[in-house]
């Protein structure tokens, strides 16, 4: 069946939204602290009275909703993120953080309330065939969270068919929506490289010294080349060093035993990501045999790519071309080299994971900016094309 959408319902409920939202920015929590949001967003759903279980994934909720017609099997899940970021905010709105060195830089907090629009819809239109899970995750930036509740059971709990989640995208005009089938987010790995040597006086006996200040020089410099020369030019990955500690700038004489160098991978595919591990071995091996130290390499991979399945990422074309008009979707964006752990959930269930824009000046503050704040007038339009995906999900 066709669901249409009171569409003006969202309008009327905004207010309301938006000053749960700037509560929300007011107290941001770290990963798996968001005990106060957790419990907001609890409030909120016993209000409703809509059935939630809490503590999945530590600190993670999960809401269902079951529709008034015959049950037709079909169980859809759209996901919203919680959790705040470790930076002090730079904003002198009234709703400005309230926490020293934490803030919602990335809009978890308009995500989190988009979704409790959409639970606030169908708590009064029931009128379709199947459930909707409400999935509130825990932890996104960096620490897991959706790993953590797919670990718990998510899935087990909660069979779903499919499963979708969008972000806002202040880098696209408000108010369109951006998707792409395969990998929309890269795999994200951390790199740890420490590189031991003997230390020494740096004027009196350098000869004796094996010098890890200059293994390192030269490390930087091969592991640099890794992209434009081990991966083909047609595939997209990226390597950053973006951390380097050793010795004493006060003992400016003082040659140390030791330099750390930190630093990320990000890939589209897991050959290529393979590929790169590989190498950044391989490289390592050879500095250090060369200079005569040691060099050992801690390579983790933190988030998997976040692949969008085709028939998913067609339904959600598909929904923003009868939602929002065919000029609101821009198809097949260029994937984003950011990682999002919804890659985890992704694994286990079909979905899609898209873009919503919400830039309305021309220097709108980046993700991750200790200037930026969630674009309030996005959240209906948010609310509405979460609730369409969704409904239209159960029908299929």
């Amino acid at each position: 069946m066709t669901h249409r959408i009171d569409s003006a319902y969202f309008e009327h409920l905004h207010p309301y939204l938006t000053a749960f939202r700037r509560d929300l920015h007011r107290h941001p929590e770290l990963g798996f602290e968001e005990h106060v949001t957790a419990a907001r967003v609890a409030q909120e759903l016993q209000k409703l009275g809509i059935p939630y279980e809490t503590g999945m994934g530590k600190t993670g909720i999960v809401a269902m909703v079951t529709g008034s017609r015959a049950d037709n099997g079909r169980r859809v899940g759209l996901r919203a993120d919680m959790d705040a970021l470790p930076i002090h905010e730079l904003n002198a709105c009234e709703h400005a953080s309230e926490v020293p060195g934490c803030m919602h830089a990335c809009g978890h907090d308009g995500h989190t309330t988009m979704l409790l629009g959409v639970a606030a819809y169908l708590a009064e239109h029931r009128d379709f065939a199947g459930v909707i899970y409400l999935v509130f995750q825990p932890a996104e930036e960096g620490l897991g969270g959706g790993k953590a509740m797919v670990e718990d059971g998510l899935f087990e709990r909660y069979p779903m068919d499919a499963i979708y989640a969008l972000h806002n995208w202040p880098a696209l005009p408000f108010g369109q929506v951006a998707v792409r089938n395969g990998a929309i987010m890269a795999a994200a790995d951390r790199l740890l490289i420490t590189v031991r040597g003997k230390g020494g006086h740096g004027g009196v006996n350098p000869h004796l010294t094996t010098d890890p200040v200059r293994m390192t020089g030269a490390l930087i410099q091969s592991l640099h080349s890794i992209i434009s020369r081990d991966i083909d030019p047609l595939d997209t990955a990226a390597l950053s060093l973006c951390g380097i500690e050793g010795g004493d700038l006060k003992g400016f004489a003082v040659i140390p035993e030791e330099v750390r160098i930190s630093g990320t991978v990000r890939t589209l595919d897991t050959s290529v990501q393979n590929t790169i591990e590989q190498r950044i071995r391989r490289v390592c091996d050879g500095i250090a045999a060369v200079y005569g130290g040691e060099i050992d390499v801690c390579y983790e991979r933190i988030f998997p790519v976040t692949l969008n399945e085709p028939s998913a990422s067609r339904h959600v074309e598909d929904t923003v071309c009868a939602e929002l008009g065919e000029q609101a979707l821009i198809r097949d964006i260029a994937p984003s080299l950011g990682a999002e752990d919804f890659a985890f959930m992704l694994e286990q269930c079909p979905g899609a994971y898209f873009f919503l824009g919400t830039a309305e000046e021309e220097n709108t503050p980046p993700l991750h900016n200790a200037h930026f704040d969630f674009n309030d007038r996005i959240i209906p339009t948010g609310s509405r094309l979460l609730l369409a995906t969704a409904l239209r999900a159960l029908d299929k």
